[in-house]
This record gives C-alpha cells, structure tokens and sequence, in this order.
C-alpha cells in the first residue's frame, strides 16, 4: 500500500514541476442563478402483485382521495385490499431554463412497508418546488432494478433495492422557473472554490475581452459584470465569458488523511521547514512454553507440568533524518520513503511535524 502511495506522490512531483495550466472559466464556477431547482411528490404506485403497502392507514386514506377525484365515494367502513398499491414519494431536478412540455426523469420510493415497487405504475402526480408551486406532472410505469422474493416458510432473497425505482422522462415541465438573468442589473459569476486570486484573474480576463470596468471581483467567489439588458445579447456574453481561459492560483496547501483506509494525499503546495525525524520501533515478545516434570526414580512426587515464560523486547534502530528547509513534494516522498513509514506511521510523523511548526499545510485527517 504505502509503495502505490509513494509511486502517486512521485507521479504528482511531475505535475508540480510544470507551470500552472490555463483553466476554461465555465470549469470554474457558473453564473448566479443558473442552476436547478429540486422537485417532490407524493403519490400513488399501483398494479402491484402483492407486493404493496397492504392496509396501512394513509395507504387507504390515498387511494379514498385517488378515487375521489373520478366522481367515485366508497363506503363508509369499507376499506380496499392494499397489497396490490403503494406509497410513493417521487422526487425530481428541474434543469435551469427547463420549458413546459419538455419530460425529465424521476426518482420514485416507497414510504410504507411494499416490499418491491416492481411492475408498478405511478398515478399522475404533481411535482412541487421549495414555493409551494406545482412546476411539474409525474405520471408512468416503473423500471426497477432491485428483485426481492419471499418463501412461505419466511426465507427471502433480496437483490438490491427494490423498494426504489426510476421513471425516465417520467414528470411533464408545467412551469417555468424565471433566472432572471436577461432583467437583473448585472450578471455575477460565483466561482466553485473561493480564492481571491482567482476572482481577481477572471475579471482581469472580462475586462481584457470587453473592456475595462465591465469586471469586478467583489470577494473570493463573486465577479460582478455589468452586461447590456437583453437576454440575446446576455446569452451571447455568457457564452463568450465561460469559454474564455485563465490561470487559476495554486490551491491552499493541505495534507488530506484519512485514518480508516490509510490513504494520505499530498498537494503539490505543501511545504516542510527544517525538521530532524527519527522513526523507531519497538518490539516486545512474550514466549510460553509448557515443560514435563518427572519425579525422581522410587519417591512420592507426581508428574507435573512446569511453564516457562521468555520476554524478549526488541528496538530497531534507525537514525534521525533531516529535513532541509523549504523542500517540495519530491523531497518529501524521498523522506517517507528513506524512514520506510507506513501510512499510519506517515500520519504521525505528519501530525508531529504540524506540532513542531515545521509542515507549513493544513492538516486534514478524515
């Protein structure tokens, strides 16, 4: 494990060696509001075999309102066989600029006890934003990939999930959520990872292709752009900005660990101040041993067993190393490698070398 993890760290030396490429700004960050909105529903799967919500009480209480819509009253005290029918929650991604009339997938589960939503059907159904509004109709028959099969004598197999199921383009767009990109004063791009040297390269950039002033870095992640009102010549600035390129500045040195599988990842910013390292081992050895005792010739005694314990401690020596100031990534891989640590051994010498004030990254251990 800790070779692969050295053959990484060494493969990752030959990117930090070349200079910083230049990054598309739409790989960045996107432009405020321009985003997708998430959608729910709650409705009814029907055409189970027997796989339903049997007679839980809201299951009923569903199918009463499903029924009613058509004109038709049940009985009082009547209440219909369930197995055949399910609860579903189904939950969609409205895409920004999403059109009425355009189909988008869903996701539909059950919220009772069916044990498979298999060869179900869902019953229209509408979807609902944060709002409160109705922006979607959901309607189709399931695809399912989980099986699960019952026994009479109460054995069963249960291959994935089968309670959970998808419909593709199962939910009709009925409204369309407004951006409001082609009315608000100024367009504002919001990068995906703050860092003002970054924001400050990409309005630099704007500026460069539309003239200066039209940019402005307002903070770490904002760039605020003056744009001409309309949305066909806002589209077609947006379109120019998102394909323009610049360098982004060189992230935040960090050394990400993560204790339970051992994984350690160092970037190529990381630095380490001089430091002298020692890395020992000690060994401790417990032998028992079972021996026979025979009683002397023509005497009482009785045979008997004797145990006899061997503690042996063991220390493997091994120098101090030490560290140069200001080393980059290599040296460090070098390092590791010159001590033979393994990854939970590097995590100490790393959270050491933070004490010692001597790793000049942000330790992360996961």
């Amino acid at each position: 494990m800790l070779r692969a993890l050295l053959v990484f760290l060494a493969l990752m030396t030959g990117f930090a060696a070349t200079p910083a490429a230049a990054d598309r700004v739409k790989d960045l960050g996107g432009f405020q509001g321009i985003r997708s909105n998430q959608l729910t529903g709650y409705g009814i799967v029907v055409g189970l075999a027997g796989t339903g919500d049997d007679n839980l009480e809201y299951t009923m209480q569903s199918m009463k309102a499903v029924a009613s819509r058509f004109g038709l009253q049940l009985p009082a005290g009547v209440n219909p066989g369930l197995k055949n029918a399910a609860v579903v929650m189904i939950t969609a991604e409205l895409p920004a600029f999403a059109k009425p009339g355009q189909r988008i997938d869903i996701t539909v589960a059950s919220m009772g006890k069916a044990k498979s939503l298999r060869g179900g059907a869902l019953i229209m159904t509408p979807l609902m934003g944060a709002d409160g509004q109705i922006y979607a109709m959901a309607q189709g028959n399931l695809a399912v990939g989980g099986l699960g099969i019952e026994g009479k004598d109460g054995s069963s197999v249960v291959v994935n999930v089968p309670s959970t199921g998808r419909i593709p383009e199962g939910a009709t767009v009925e409204r369309t959520v407004d951006t409001g990109f082609e009315t608000a004063p100024t367009l504002v791009f919001n990068l995906a990872r703050a860092d003002f040297t970054t924001a400050q390269n990409v309005a630099t950039a704007i500026n460069a292709r539309f003239g200066g002033g039209v940019a402005d870095a307002v903070d770490g992640v904002s760039i605020k752009v003056n744009a001409p009102a309309g949305a066909d010549v806002r589209a077609t600035m947006m379109s120019e900005i998102e394909n323009l390129t610049v360098t982004s500045a060189d992230p935040p040195a960090r050394v990400i660990v993560n204790a339970r599988t051992g994984t350690v990842v160092i970037n190529s910013t990381v630095r380490v101040g001089a430091a002298a390292i020692t890395h020992g081992k000690l060994t401790v050895r417990i032998d028992e041993k079972q021996t026979v005792v025979q009683p002397a010739p023509f005497s009482n005694g009785t045979t008997a067993n004797e145990q006899k314990s061997g503690v042996n401690v063991e220390e493997e020596k091994r120098p101090m190393f030490l560290m140069n100031p200001g080393p980059k990534l290599a040296d460090i891989v070098k390092a590791v490698n010159a001590i033979g640590a393994t990854p939970s051994d590097l995590v100490a010498i790393l959270e050491a070398l933070k004490e010692a004030g001597a790793l000049k990254a942000d330790l992360i251990i996961l």
